[in-house]
């Protein structure tokens, strides 16, 4: 099978594609514009592979996606292409109608074009999974209330309201012109390669540098936490097992409150990583003055839970999100392998291990030099 992947440099996608190239016989084409959360850096492993093939088009360019189809003649699409980032929506809506609505009808027309072109064994095969997230059901009131794939949908930011539209027009597409569709939508996400703006990958490279670790209002909100390879499995076992015209939701069964997930990487840093004490024994970790307080043990003053800084909360913040995966789990079998405690140490060990990785994010050069493609 030949899968076209959109958004196959972000952060999920690089994973399915890492996934579909290290664990399967599929070819993939990674087609993806390549914005400030694109880093082909995250595809080194694969982009060797003869398999492998990466298209750099904008997925509001009909005249180019239409050529992607008709070069590549794919046998399933998976949407990962999304502006993602809430605070960013916040600040600036724009981009996320245009690529998560726009770019997404785009895609959609061209996709159902194409296949309705296609021989009828191929025709008959063909797939569009649409990757979601479980941001469009809003938050949930109850302590034992989820999130099940026929939750209303309540969106709270623009990120969510443009994802929610998203969805629908798949649903539209499948419904009014028998598009092949299916649909997920995923809790957050964490685990290697993750953009540094986000909540983990911020927390640990802000706590190296000695910076504050800054936690949203009072960091009670609760997330439901997926490893990043758990969902590439998921999403990969949908595309190839899922029933047409159902929804899967998929969820880590790790609900952690912010400052909790904060507290468990200060500790696994200060296992791993400790800071530098002020008499310089330890690694090269900056102490924070905060932490000279003489009430204080030894051990508390080097700890990176000293960083912690509550700031403002976001507008209109959603409180709780937790996901219902019995649907995914009973009809096709599929459950996270890693817990989150395993899964937050892993994701820590990377970090660590892979800090060039990291510098290049952080002072742009991964876009500047894109492994050889002109920026």
């Amino acid at each position: 099978m030949k899968v076209l992947i959109t958004g196959g440099a972000g952060f999920i996608g690089s994973a399915v594609v890492r996934h579909i190239i290290g664990n399967t016989t599929d070819s993939v084409v990674n087609l993806d514009k390549l914005t400030y959360a694109g880093n082909l850096e995250s595809l080194a492993t694969v982009c060797s592979s003869g398999r492998y093939v990466f298209e750099q088009v904008d997925i509001c360019d009909r005249a180019e996606v239409e050529r992607v189809f008709n070069q590549h003649q794919p046998d399933a699409v998976m949407h990962l292409a999304a502006e993602s980032h809430v605070d960013r929506s916040i600040d600036g809506p724009a981009a996320f109608i245009e690529t998560n609505i726009v770019g997404t009808y785009i895609l959609l027309d061209v996709t159902r074009q194409y296949w309705q072109g296609l021989e009828v064994s191929r025709k008959a095969a063909f797939r569009f999974h649409h990757i979601s997230t479980d941001e469009v059901y809003g938050d949930l009131d109850g302590t034992d209330d989820l999130f099940t794939e026929t939750t209303p949908y309540a969106p709270s930011s623009p990120y969510s309201a443009s994802k929610a539209s998203s969805d629908h027009l798949v649903r539209a597409w499948s419904r009014t012109y028998g598009l092949p569709t299916v649909i997920t939508n995923c809790s957050n996400n964490y685990g290697p390669y993750h953009f540094p703006e986000k909540l983990i990958p911020l927390v640990i490279l802000n706590a190296l540098e000695g910076k504050p670790l800054p936690v949203y209002g009072n960091g009670n909100q609760i997330r439901d936490w997926l490893y990043v390879e758990d969902h590439a499995r998921a999403l990969y076992k949908v595309v190839t097992e899922g029933v047409v015209g159902e929804t899967y939701n998929v969820g880590g069964h790790n609900e952690k409150q912010n400052i909790e997930v904060v507290h468990t990487i200060c500790d696994l840093l200060d296992e791993l990583r400790p800071m530098q004490s002020p008499a310089g024994v330890g690694s090269s970790a900056v102490h924070p003055a905060s932490a000279c307080e003489s009430a204080q043990s030894d051990d508390e003053v080097r700890s990176y839970r000293n960083l912690i800084t509550f700031v403002q909360d976001r507008p209109g913040h959603d409180l709780r999100y937790a996901i219902d995966a019995s649907k995914i789990q009973r009809e096709l079998g599929w459950i996270p392998e890693e817990t989150f405690e395993s899964g937050i140490r892993r994701t820590v060990e990377w970090y660590l291990s892979n800090l060039e990785w990291c510098r290049r994010v952080q002072d742009g050069s991964y876009q500047r030099e894109r492994l050889g493609v002109a920026v």
